[in-house]
């Protein structure tokens, strides 16, 4: 382990005055990110083949060997919040009231997408000012519920 962090170090010192030239603290820090996840898929046996890291626009090559995201490891990608409510406005779930709180429920249940409600709360304000949704004080519980129109 200790082999391993002089390692990283003389490479660091070597690459220093390169890292250095960019103006910009972000691009230097997205660079050395780059290098040591690189570096680190190296140790690990995940490198690419060949000299080449990186493709002309600056992004990683892609890979056999790359480590899988959870969209390409089952197929598909995850669906935004927006997407989701579109989804449940076409079904007939908003045929009755419901809660932000209970469609976040829903909606990581039936799509294991976990939504906070305030994400959620100015895409169903907007689908409401659409006209798309209806918005209404709960009796019950003084909180917004939303209701297909």
């Amino acid at each position: 382990m200790n082999r391993q962090i002089e390692k990283l170090k003389k490479q660091l010192a070597e690459l220093a005055e390169v890292v250095n030239s960019f103006q910009s603290e972000a691009v230097q820090v997205k660079v050395v990110e780059r290098l040591l996840d690189e570096i680190m898929d190296t140790e690990k046996g995940e490198a690419t083949e060949g000299p080449e890291i990186f493709n002309k626009r600056g992004r990683r090559s892609k890979n056999e060997n790359s480590v899988q995201t959870y969209a390409s490891a089952t197929g598909r990608k995850k669906l935004g919040a927006t997407k989701v409510l579109n989804q449940l406005l076409s079904s007939d779930y908003f045929k009755t009231p419901h809660s932000i709180s209970s469609i976040a429920d829903y909606c990581k249940e039936k799509f294991n997408s976990d939504f906070k409600t305030s994400e959620l709360s100015g895409i169903l304000l907007k689908l409401s000012k659409e006209n798309k949704l209806k918005r209404e004080r709960s009796n019950e519980n003084n909180r917004f519920e939303y209701v297909g129109v």
